[in-house]
Parts: C-alpha cells; sequence; structure tokens
C-alpha cells in the first residue's frame, strides 16, 4: 500500500473541491487490495449541508459502491486531519486506519475552527424521557430480522 500516493489522491481532490467552489478538504478510501472504492471532496457549501465533509462524502460513496455501510479493512486517506464528525463517521463505518496530511492547526491558519470542536462542546443536550422511544428500540431488538451495527 502507498500511503504517499494514496495521499496525494486525497489531496488531488482537495484542489477539485476549491475548483469547484467548495472548501479545500477531498479523501478516499481505499479496500485491503489497494482499490480505491470511493472518493469524495468537500461540498458543505455546493450542497448547503454543514455534514458534507470530504471523509463522510467519500464514505458514502463507498459504501453505495461496495453495497454495505460495513468498511472494515479499508483505509481512509484524506487531505486534511478528520474532525470529530468524520472520525466518528468513520468509526461508524467500521474504518480503524486513517491517514491524513495537513492537520486542524493548518485549517485553524486558513480560517476554519476545526480545532475548536476537539476543545469543548458548545451543545446543550437536554432529555425529556419518553417511554414509546424506549419502546420502538425494545421492538427492534426483538425483530429477528434486524440487521445490527
Amino acid at each position: 500500500m502507498n500511503h504517499q500516493e494514496n495521499l496525494m489522491k486525497a489531496i488531488n481532490l482537495s484542489k477539485k473541491s476549491i475548483d469547484a467552489g467548495s472548501s479545500p478538504f477531498g479523501a478516499i478510501i481505499v479496500d485491503q487490495q489497494g482499490n480505491v472504492i470511493g472518493e469524495g471532496h468537500n461540498r458543505v457549501v455546493l450542497d448547503n449541508d454543514p455534514t458534507a465533509h470530504g471523509e463522510v462524502m467519500a464514505i458514502r460513496n463507498a459504501c453505495k459502491n461496495i453495497g454495505s455501510f460495513d468498511l472494515s479493512g479499508c483505509i481512509l486517506y484524506t487531505s486534511c486531519e478528520p474532525c470529530p464528525m468524520c472520525l466518528n463517521a468513520a468509526k461508524w463505518a467500521n474504518i480503524s486506519e486513517i491517514y491524513y496530511a495537513a492537520d486542524r492547526y493548518d485549517a485553524e491558519n486558513i480560517g476554519f475552527r476545526d480545532r475548536v470542536f476537539y476543545d469543548d462542546d458548545p451543545v446543550e443536550l437536554h432529555r425529556i424521557e419518553l417511554k414509546s422511544a424506549v419502546d420502538i428500540m425494545q421492538e427492534w431488538k426483538n425483530k429477528p430480522s434486524k440487521i445490527e451495527y
């Protein structure tokens, strides 16, 4: 596996992203055989979607291409260190290895606020306990044909 070559593919996608009018972030997903199975670049501005980061777009693309939400054994290559959302999306996809070129401080130096998301959690969480929500979860748990994550 040529990590530098794969990182260059992600960096080239980050250039494609700025040429398209978005932010300089790109990513690819590579399977165990070294094949690129997914790619993406930042589309936040283009799609008016705050979750459309390059890594998330690459994960979506790879999952669509292989017909599964499970990317176990795959590697994520990204032009910049994943923000916490992208890092956790990779975890949900069962990606266990990530290689990146620039980091959160480089992103901060060009005006992005990624670093703040590593430092604190500005969102207030409030629980309103409703039994019906738990009942539906229990119904899913008891379903014999469910697909588990």
